[in-house]
């Protein structure tokens, strides 16, 4: 039976999913839940009133992941609430890239080092650090985790700056890693790579990329969303340090 079904034998499935306050992490919420999982959300913010999903604040994790001590507190605190201690999927969607004025794009030259180090706690520490400090959960479920890249991870793109660039480029060199490491303890890791995605926070000029994708039009995070749900459950059993792209063809 598909890990994604719980049955009266079996617990219900559990995700842990980072960056759940918009776009691709409302949707990826919508689809786990629509399957039946629990799903406990970390963000920065707390709780929201107004949440589009059937979930309550003792399923949501406050946590500031460009901070590598509340990081820790976070995993500490996820290992409480993990009542049988499983966890089914771990996906590392949380991700941050700084503007400059007026929301222009920042280089190499003009990104700050602060900047930078705080980029890379969220898009590329924080991913690791969890993993790490659920090992023994995602262990115990022979559960999933699945990083999500970037597009821009592979090529200078026009409106993504060099810091989250860069960031996405070692994630997905983290996950050819990860999947090395946690692979002999039944541990699967892939990542997914979305391309131009229709969503809130979209760049002035994104029309313009549309006409270069082969499909000649954006995706949606409910596709992303569905990518996200097949990496976690039986009908991907072998797939295993992969990335998935979502772009369209844009890639290509």
């Amino acid at each position: 039976m598909p890990n994604s079904v719980a049955t009266s034998n079996s617990p219900r499935r559990v995700m842990l999913l980072t960056g759940a306050s918009r776009g691709i992490g409302h949707a990826t919420v919508k689809r786990f839940s629509a399957a039946g999982w629990r799903v406990i959300t970390c963000s920065r913010h707390a709780f929201p009133e107004n949440c589009p999903w059937e979930m309550g604040p003792e399923d949501h994790i406050q946590v500031d992941l460009s901070d590598a001590d509340n990081t820790v507190e976070a995993i500490a605190e996820i290992k409480r609430r993990l009542e049988n201690g499983r966890l089914d999927a771990l996906v590392n969607n949380a991700g941050i890239s700084p503007k400059g004025e007026g929301g222009s794009r920042l280089g190499t030259i003009e990104t700050d080092l602060r900047d930078w180090q705080k980029v890379f706690q969220v898009n590329f520490f924080a991913p690791v650090m969890l993993a790490r400090g659920l090992m023994d959960e995602l262990k115990e479920a022979k559960g999933s985790v699945v990083n999500v890249t970037s597009i821009a991870g592979s090529r200078v793109h026009p409106f993504a700056g060099a810091a989250y660039a860069t960031s996405k480029a070692a994630l997905a060199g983290l996950t050819r890693e990860m999947a090395g490491d946690f692979g002999p303890h039944g541990i699967r890791v892939n990542a997914i790579s979305p391309g131009e995605i229709d969503t809130a926070i979209l760049s002035p000029g994104t029309d313009k990329i549309v006409a270069q994708i082969p499909m000649r039009r954006l995706g949606t995070p409910e596709e992303v969303a569905k990518a996200i749900y097949f990496l976690c459950t039986d009908q991907s059993s072998y797939v295993h340090g992969a990335e998935i792209h979502i772009n369209g063809g844009q890639h290509v």
